[in-house]
């Protein structure tokens, strides 16, 4: 993610963003919804508006996805969410997501309902 300075977290309605020390992308959105293509578009507009400093990336990446819930699990198929975000991060964090060397989702309780993912480039 090519020399970016690291910032506080950029903010715009359920989505945050940020670079952290080590160069990774964090990204968070709070609430919850099954339509997974529904995080595709927020993720999208949240890059092209409000976290413009992204270069797509070459090479390979790691990604970690984390779905957090309160109560009873949401009846979301990993795989579809996983893969809106990632068509979210293309063009904006990489290239393609032909480039996810390494790709971890994950559903878990947590405190506040929502989306956590970080991106990370290998080598």
């Amino acid at each position: 993610m090519g020399g970016l300075s690291v910032d506080d977290w950029v903010k715009n309605g359920k989505v945050r963003g940020r670079i952290t020390e080590s160069g990774d992308l964090e990204v968070r959105c709070f609430g919850l919804t099954t339509q997974a293509r529904y995080y595709k578009q927020l993720f999208r507009e949240f890059f092209r508006k409000d976290f413009q400093r992204l270069r797509p990336g070459h090479g390979d990446y790691d990604v970690h996805i984390v779905m957090e819930y309160t109560g009873d699990p949401p009846w979301m198929d990993l795989d579809n969410l996983a893969k809106a975000l990632l068509d979210s991060l293309s063009g904006n964090a990489f290239e393609d997501d032909h480039q996810v060397a390494r790709l971890l989702v994950e559903r878990r309780v947590g405190e506040r309902e929502g989306i956590y993912m970080r991106v990370r480039a290998l080598g």
